[in-house]
């Protein structure tokens, strides 16, 4: 064992659905992850806090404001740069207007037969879409 201590990334993401009880996602466009579907989310930056920083993100990967509702749960993934410490909440979208901004390249409602297709295809989404079911949390 090297004693090495792991960096903590800490980050948020954006459960959001719409009146159809449709989930909310985007394609990553740059690294890490690039081409593969995620709900909005990213890193805190210094001096955010977590509502700060997920108003910031969803605002500049889907266009959309949004209120920020309860902590549904978090997850860790590991990566070359360290641990991502995600905090996943509700939100629920207040205003804007849908388009991929930022680093997505496209944001979109998906049901949960939509979903279900992306799961198999997509290794970001599979461990979501297991995250979201331990959660009580798939789209419609």
């Amino acid at each position: 064992m090297s004693g090495e201590r792991v960096r903590k990334i800490r980050c948020v993401g954006a459960i959001i659905r719409d009146g159809r009880d449709r989930l909310l996602l985007i394609r990553r466009g740059r690294e890490p992850d690039r081409g593969l579907w995620s709900i909005p989310g990213g890193k805190i930056e210094p001096g955010e806090s977590d509502t700060v920083a997920l108003r910031r993100e969803v605002r500049e990967e889907t266009g959309l404001e949004v209120a920020i509702g309860r902590h549904v749960g978090s997850v860790e993934r590991p990566s070359p740069k360290g641990v991502y410490e995600i905090h996943d909440y509700r939100c629920v979208v207040t205003g804007g207007d849908l388009h991929p901004g930022d680093d997505a390249d496209a944001a979109i409602w998906v049901d949960l037969a939509m979903f279900t297709t992306l799961r198999d295809t997509d290794a970001l989404v599979t461990a979501l879409f297991e995250q979201l079911t331990d959660w009580g949390e798939l789209p419609g």
